[in-house]
């Protein structure tokens, strides 16, 4: 009885299926080859505009990618004869099916397209964002690969950096390195200051407005405590954070200056 259907369905519908299953092959090979030119032309329109940044441009792309892709996959659906609107409402349920079981990742999607319209902060950027400090590698669909200064690739779910406090240091063109150096009890702290003004202006890559802030900052049993604070852009924070204290060290050390002592404490017998 098999045999004989095979056969009936064979003789009676085999060429129309066959020709059906060839026109599902060339459209399923011409579409992913117009979806991928798309593609690619969509890319290289943002690169030529300039208008839109690295990060958004490979989130439209995604984007556009995915819906190509559906609607070729319901055209060739279609080709066999299947109802594109029952296939609708089936994706429909599905999709609230794994909406409520991966609610979590839909909640990271949701806020990488929230970034994306706000965008807070682009590829390359250096932030603090979710609570990992380093250098923005992808803003992806569900989540944020950021560098961190140690150089381990660290990914931040995206709903987690969007619910908490963000920090950009690359939006303003400086930002302030805090040090700080100790004079003795005894030193003139108007010379130190003066001295310490001049040696870190000369540093490489501080910036002249605005300008070093140098000052007392607190009174120790050692001495006078001074914050020295250069500003300077973010690529170059490390750089000018180590010769701020190689400064601080040859100058004193140049105008001689003593080293800071804690006081003895004295017992009474």
């Amino acid at each position: 009885m098999n045999t004989e259907a095979i056969w009936q369905f064979l003789s009676t519908q085999g060429m129309d299926f066959g020709l059906k299953v060839l026109g599902a092959l060339a459209a399923w090979i011409v579409g992913r080859w117009l979806i991928g030119m798309v593609v690619n032309l969509l890319g290289r329109a943002f690169a030529r505009g300039g208008k839109v940044d690295e990060t958004l441009a490979n989130y439209l792309k995604s984007i556009v990618s995915v819906i190509l892709n559906i609607v070729l996959i319901l055209a060739i659906l279609d080709i066999f004869g299947v109802k594109t609107t029952s296939f609708a409402a089936l994706l429909a349920g599905a999709g609230l099916a794994i909406g409520t079981a991966w609610g979590g990742l839909l909640t990271h999607f949701a806020a990488g397209v929230f970034m994306q319209v706000l965008r807070p902060y682009k590829v390359g950027d250096f932030v603090c964002a979710g609570g990992v400090t380093g250098t923005v590698k992808e803003l992806g669909l569900f989540g944020t690969t950021i560098v961190t200064p140690d150089n381990v690739v660290t990914i931040v779910g995206n709903n987690k950096v969007f619910s908490d406090s963000i920090q950009n240091f690359s939006v303003l063109p400086v930002r302030r390195v805090d040090c700080t150096a100790k004079v003795a009890n005894g030193v003139d702290v108007r010379d130190a200051i003066s001295r310490l003004k001049a040696a870190v202006v000369a540093i490489p890559n501080v910036a002249t407005s605005p300008a070093p802030d140098i000052e007392i900052l607190q009174f120790t049993p050692e001495g006078p405590l001074l914050c020295v604070r250069p500003y300077t852009h973010t690529d170059h924070y490390w750089q000018v954070y180590f010769d701020t204290h190689k400064a601080v060290v040859s100058t004193f050390g140049a105008a001689g200056y003593p080293v800071p002592e804690t006081p003895v404490a004295h017992r009474t017998l």
